[in-house]
């Protein structure tokens, strides 16, 4: 399972691109809620700790087990649903086991992409048959059930796209692909048309206002769109440089508490606050870096499972990431989602570093050209 491998052939430039966006967060979060920021450490250094082991492990020998990845996650999945869920803020999406409480939808976003990367590698001659389609379908049909019903919608298109990223590279056709966006682009608009309806059953209440509230944020200024509002008031504020690190500026986002949990999905309004232009700016390079780099991998990886977890992972660090900044600054409704590698929250960050891990090993075992 351990095998030899060349210290030249580690993939430093990703380590280190994936620390600065760490630290960059710690600092945010630490100015957003002081008292988390000791445990934001902790788990820079938990994940840390995970990245370097499993990077050292042969991904092919790990994937053996991705039955084991795919029962484990719907396992997970479902004991959200039971008397160990954890409802925090109208949503019941932690599970508490052995005394420790975490988030199973951010894990199961890195056994879905270890699963689907042998299952495609092992059908890989006929990804491309009705049959292997269908099941690849239907295996990613339970979890976004059980994460959508938690509720969470944000986690659930974050993962459907992720889905999306990996039958591209897994190699499904052209032709398919565009048969697929002609069906889907226009039931998209259909859709959308649908849930904006007073009397439309497709969404929850909560996320049709959501909705209302992007599309007419002068109507919803004090309720629904008031914290997407004063995300925006914030970053304009920084202006290049920004107000300074912990500004006690008392009317800063967080200070004057004009946004709710400031260290989550609105951490990128600190940073826009308080760093500026250039701190926004910084973090947004550096996301697009990071997926640029995992879909290098991705070319040059030995076979089609490596392929598939380095472009799986930059699917899902690119688009959430995406997510969460086009919320901060309006280009999308208040979705939920946490900043990857930024945002509070072990789960979240632990399970990303697992994932950069895998990402490093398939470098180590890349083609030499």
């Amino acid at each position: 399972m351990l095998k030899q491998y060349r210290v030249r052939d580690y993939d430093f430039k990703l380590i280190v691109l994936v620390i600065l966006l760490t630290v960059i967060g710690i600092f945010a979060v630490g100015s957003a809620d002081e008292s988390l920021q000791k445990t934001q450490i902790a788990g820079f250094i938990f994940g840390m700790f995970f990245m370097v082991v499993i990077s050292l492990f042969d991904y092919s020998v790990l994937l053996k087990l991705y039955w084991v990845f795919y029962i484990g996650n719907i396992a997970l999945l479902g004991l959200v649903r039971t008397s160990l869920g954890v409802t925090v803020n109208g949503a019941q999406r932690w599970i508490v086991l052995f005394g420790i409480q975490f988030q199973p939808s951010e894990i199961a976003k890195i056994l879905l992409i270890l699963f689907y990367a042998q299952f495609i590698m092992k059908h890989k001659e006929k990804i491309n048959s009705f049959t292997i389609i269908a099941l690849c379908c239907l295996f990613m049909l339970p979890s976004l059930i059980l994460v959508y019903k938690q509720p969470n919608l944000s986690t659930t298109i974050v993962m459907t796209v992720m889905f999306c990223v990996i039958m591209f590279v897994g190699g499904i056709s052209w032709k398919l692909v565009a048969g697929i966006l002609a069906v889907v682009v226009p039931a998209a608009v259909i859709i959308f048309s649908i849930v904006i309806q007073p009397d439309q059953t497709l969404i929850r209440p909560y996320q049709q206002t959501r909705i209302y509230a992007w599309l007419y944020p002068e109507k919803y200024s004090t309720t629904e769109a008031y914290q997407q509002l004063n995300s925006i008031m914030a970053i304009g504020s920084g202006q290049l440089q920004g107000k300074g690190y912990k500004t006690n500026v008392i009317s800063s986002v967080k200070n004057g508490n004009f946004i709710s949990e400031p260290e989550t999905d609105f951490i990128f309004a600190v940073i826009g606050e308080e760093f500026g232009f250039i701190g926004t700016c910084a973090v947004i390079v550096l996301i697009i870096l990071i997926t640029l780099e995992c879909f290098r991998v991705a070319g040059r990886a030995k076979d089609l499972a490596g392929s598939i977890i380095a472009a799986g992972m930059a699917g899902l660090i690119g688009f959430q990431g995406f997510l969460n900044i086009g919320v901060n600054t309006g280009l999308l409704p208040n979705t939920g989602v946490t900043l990857p590698f930024v945002s509070y929250g072990l789960t979240s960050l632990v399970s990303l570093y697992i994932g950069v891990g895998f990402v490093l090993n398939v470098g180590l075992q890349c083609k030499k050209y």
